[in-house]
């Protein structure tokens, strides 16, 4: 690649307190790093923004690594390789990785994995054939266990992960209702998705009592995403023995005061639920099993995926913030060229 290549960055320069905004962030310009034995360089093609990276963002223990300050920021990233001192790879495959937001990367060649155009675009490979999808597939079907018949609800029900769970659950022949925040995306699950129900939380004056409606034999499995009092009203609708696959709370990741509600112990002894966070890494070991079932559906229309896709790199950040207002439908992407 020509030696005069820009590299454009986004660092994370100070720790947000509550909702991030662009003065926590800076663009900055550097040198592509050359190639050493072993490496490649990717050129990025797309970039995922995802709300887990704002826990990233606080300096605290949690199950990855926050990220330090005056550092670029890493995420999930599809690109093509565009230089290659390494004997598993040639310029023109694309692969996928943790990689930092800026244009180029140069990383060991264990750091990516190639990846096939022939099964899906590739920026499938950051939804519905990456993170969140394989996400959806684990946290439902090894925690949630859905049978036939059973009533599946799941939170942020349009988002890149919930939308992912609410099909599965109805592949496996449950009733699924969900939970999103426009009425376009409601229409969506129903039309689209072929959804049982789905419930407005924003506009619903009363969502427990909705929730009783569209559930009116009850709960086994709730899919949580976003925690809450979304969840505090779906916890009282619990059958004996339900499961909770506890994946993500984007309701309080920006709070500064603390998350607060009721008490939900005696309401799990009574009807002897389970409840059990996780996160993908939790599954490394049978991500091919993931990848070949999802696949699968994705090739007999058994599966959908949406993209929010924002154009231009510069507008990076301001992806990012838009998840926490709910701005997207399925994965949020980050197009960075062609």
């Amino acid at each position: 690649m020509n030696q005069t290549t820009k590299n454009r960055q986004v660092l994370l320069i100070k720790r947000p307190e509550g909702l991030p905004t662009p003065g926590d962030f800076e663009f900055t310009d550097a040198e592509v790093k050359q190639p050493q034995e072993g490496q490649v360089v990717v050129k990025t093609l797309y970039l995922s923004v995802d709300p887990y990276m704002r826990g990233r963002m606080n300096d605290s223990k949690s199950y990855i690594p926050p990220y330090q300050l005056n550092e670029v920021i890493k995420g999930g990233a599809v690109g093509e390789i565009v230089e290659s001192k390494s004997d598993k790879y040639k310029a023109g495959d694309k692969v996928i990785g943790m990689l930092g937001w800026q244009l180029f990367n140069t990383v060991d060649d264990n750091k990516v994995t190639k990846i096939d155009e022939s099964i899906a675009p590739v920026s499938a490979y950051l939804s519905v054939l990456g993170l969140t999808g394989l996400t959806a597939y684990f946290g439902l079907l090894d925690i949630g266990q859905p049978k036939e018949g059973e009533t599946v609800v799941v939170s942020g029900a349009a988002g890149s992960v919930g939308m992912f769970v609410g099909q599965i659950a109805k592949i496996k022949g449950a009733r699924v209702v969900g939970i999103a925040g426009t009425d376009e995306k409601c229409d969506y699950l129903l039309k689209e998705l072929n959804f049982d129900a789905a419930i407005n939380y924003k506009t619903t004056e009363n969502i427990k009592q909705d929730l009783e409606k569209a559930c009116p034999d009850g709960v086994d499995v709730y899919f949580d995403n976003v925690g809450g009092s979304i969840s505090d009203a779906v916890m009282s609708l619990l059958n004996d023995h339900a499961r909770i696959p506890l994946c993500g709370a984007i309701s309080s990741y920006n709070s500064t005061d603390g998350d607060v509600g009721p008490r939900i112990q005696s309401q799990l002894i009574k009807t002897r639920s389970l409840i059990k966070g996780f996160v993908l890494s939790d599954y490394a070991d049978r991500q091919s099993e993931g990848l070949q079932e999802l696949g699968k559906w994705l090739s007999e229309g058994k599966l959908k995926y949406e993209e929010t896709v924002v154009d231009g790199f510069d507008n990076v950040v301001e992806a990012f913030l838009q998840l926490f207002k709910g701005a997207n439908l399925g994965k949020m992407l980050v197009k960075v060229s062609e």
